[in-house]
């Protein structure tokens, strides 16, 4: 059995822009990573940095399919998708699944963490691109390893 993290959220705003918000870095960096050395394009290897971590992280065996889908790879064990659907009101339901992990303890850990980063990733991108809020602004402050 393996183990999928869920989170889906309606951003009021069309889906054009919310795929831009999340495939163009500088907006990503405005909501959920500090850095990024490229725009998510299907078959390119991207490196994302966090805020609150040392550490890059590269994101390979990226597929995008424009105003569609987004799915990547971060964690070798799993894929990431994110799809979006425009809804007749032209906002967005946005929906992100992270799939791969075996069940097990540890990994039910895992589930509980992601399926909590999604919800927050989700929200940082609709308080953004709907309110030009920054929600992850000092959020995760408290992790840093000093």
């Amino acid at each position: 059995m393996k183990l999928i993290s869920q989170a889906t959220l309606q951003i009021q705003k069309p889906v054009e822009e919310v795929f831009e918000g999340i495939v163009n870095p500088t907006k990503m960096t405005q909501y959920f990573i500090s850095e990024s050395n490229a725009q998510l394009e299907s078959g390119k290897e991207v490196i994302w940095k966090f805020p609150e971590f040392a550490d890059r992280f590269p994101i390979t065996n990226i597929k995008v399919e424009s105003n569609r889908s987004v799915s990547f790879v971060w964690d070798p064990e799993t894929i990431v998708t994110i799809t979006l659907e425009s809804l007749p009101d032209k906002s967005t339901l946005v929906k992100v699944t992270e799939t791969g992990k075996d069940f097990n303890e540890q990994n039910l850990k895992w589930l509980i963490e992601n399926t909590g980063g999604w919800a927050n990733f989700l929200a940082c991108m609709k308080a953004y691109l709907e309110y030009g809020i920054q929600l992850r602004k000092g959020a995760f402050d408290f992790m840093r390893k000093n």
